[in-house]
């Protein structure tokens, strides 16, 4: 029994703890439901209190490959449902932060070993006496905290937002998983064999040869967790452009609906504005007094602004009474003609979200004057150029050549910016953004072939 408690404290016990920091840091975001404390806390006691069975087990089989491989299995199914149990989260969701989190438990041990081995091998450890087992529990627990530290900067932390909102390629998932399943019967293959070769104690080998096969399956071991985090990165990238696409049709959809009631709209509202100016006009040539200023004030609802596009028209339009409102001014030089190549719902989301964005940085500016966007669609080469410029305050912050939303969750916000570039790469086309002191610029260039960039851009 002794033995028993013994094997529990330094193999069950300490594996359940490593595994469980790496689960606090993966689920760190996930659902936390009604009565997740208590339940958290309860499965962590059922875990260490299952772990005795388990010692017992080990005790009588943990020398064999078979045996070892069924003790870090069945622990790790047991911390998959514990997790399932505990938070929100659906059961495919649970395995995949789980393994995620034994595969970086599995690295840090085998980093461990890397140096462990290497240093019997040129005999470091010689001078601790008899005290080698509490500096070898403390080396290994400041090594542990030290890659506990790096996995989560170097990895978790890129990774925690678009885990929380990702959806599972399942395909890749069980590939991950597989690969996992590969690298720990790999692993209890090795420490089981390279125990029997060991001489005086763990991971010192009398022969030079021992110590390369050594080395050379934890190498392979540590790479096989980090193409593990590979493949996860993969999958919640790949996972969360498909989310970016799917948000993209939706925008476009809405945007054709968003037009053709614009279009509906701007129409009647001229239709009758023009009636009310002629009436007005009959009125004030018969003497009437301060309808000048109402004219003027109704002016703004009989504007056109031709851009040589009718879908362009009603937007810039529609944009205009915003702009009115909050005493913006947008200049525009668009050759829309250029733009036919393009479809109806992607060329308003397109101009739509571009306009959104500026109007949204420069309406809050104190100066009226620095309320200005400045808009150019020309064709020059065989080049189609969008170059759009505004003034902003404050700072942008940019990751992969995008400006970061400045809207305070960034995991719902955003989209804009890559709807973008979406956009202008469905069409061959490519997006750069840069800040050029208080003014923001935007470019989109497409290749429209020299026919069409000969015709001379119009001003409007």
């Amino acid at each position: 029994m002794i033995e028993v408690f013994r094997l529990y404290g330094i193999v069950i016990a300490e594996f359940l703890f490593e595994l469980l920091v790496f689960c606090a840091l993966f689920f760190r975001t996930a659902a936390r439901p009604r009565g997740f404390w208590w339940k958290c806390a309860l499965s962590v006691l059922l875990l260490f209190a299952l772990g005795i069975p388990v010692a017992w087990f080990y005790s009588l089989f943990g020398e064999t490959v078979w045996g070892r491989i069924l003790v870090y299995l069945f622990l790790f199914l047991a911390v998959i449902l514990f997790a399932f149990w505990s938070f929100g989260e659906p059961f495919f969701a649970a395995l995949f932060r789980c393994t995620l989190a034994y595969a970086a438990q599995n690295l840090v041990y085998k980093l461990f070993l890397i140096f462990w081995t290497g240093g019997e091998a040129f005999r470091i450890f010689d001078g601790w006496g008899e005290n080698f087992d509490l500096w070898y529990r403390l080396v290994y627990y400041a090594f542990f905290a030290l890659c506990t530290v790096a996995v989560y900067f170097g990895f978790v932390r890129g990774m925690e937002k678009r885990m929380q909102s990702c959806r599972f390629d399942y395909g890749m998932l069980a590939i991950t998983v597989f690969v996992l399943g590969v690298t720990v019967l790999l692993c209890s293959f090795e420490d089981v064999c390279f125990s029997r070769l060991c001489v005086e104690r763990e991971n010192r080998f009398g022969e030079p040869v021992y110590v390369v096969l050594r080395q050379t399956g934890n190498v392979f071991s540590a790479v096989c967790c980090v193409i593990v985090f590979l493949l996860a990165a993969k999958t919640v990238v790949a996972r969360e452009l498909s989310r970016e696409v799917e948000y993209l049709r939706y925008a476009i959809r809405q945007s054709e609906l968003q037009y053709r009631i614009s279009k509906d709209t701007i129409d009647l509202i001229n239709v009758k504005c023009h009636d009310i100016r002629y009436k007005l006009g009959m009125i004030a040539a018969q003497g009437g007094h301060g309808l000048e200023d109402l004219k003027k004030n109704i002016s703004i609802y009989d504007s056109r602004i031709e851009t040589g596009s009718p879908l362009l028209n009603v937007l810039f339009t529609e944009k205009s009474l915003f702009c009115e409102q909050n005493s913006i001014n947008i200049s525009c030089m668009i050759d829309g003609a250029k733009l036919s190549f393009i479809e109806e719902g992607d060329l308003y989301c397109l101009f739509g979200n571009l306009l959104d964005n500026a109007l949204e940085a420069v309406k809050d500016i104190a100066e009226p004057e620095r309320r200005v966007i400045d808009l150019v669609v020309k064709a020059k080469d065989g080049l189609l150029l969008v170059q759009e410029e505004n003034y902003f305050d404050g700072t942008l912050e940019f990751e992969d050549g995008l400006p970061l939303t400045t809207k305070g969750d960034r995991g719902y916000h955003g989209f804009g910016m890559r709807s973008l570039r979406l956009l202008a790469r469905k069409y061959g086309g490519e997006l750069s953004a840069f800040v050029k002191g208080d003014v923001f610029h935007l470019n989109i260039i497409f290749s429209v072939g020299e026919e069409s960039a000969s015709v001379p851009a119009e001003n409007a």
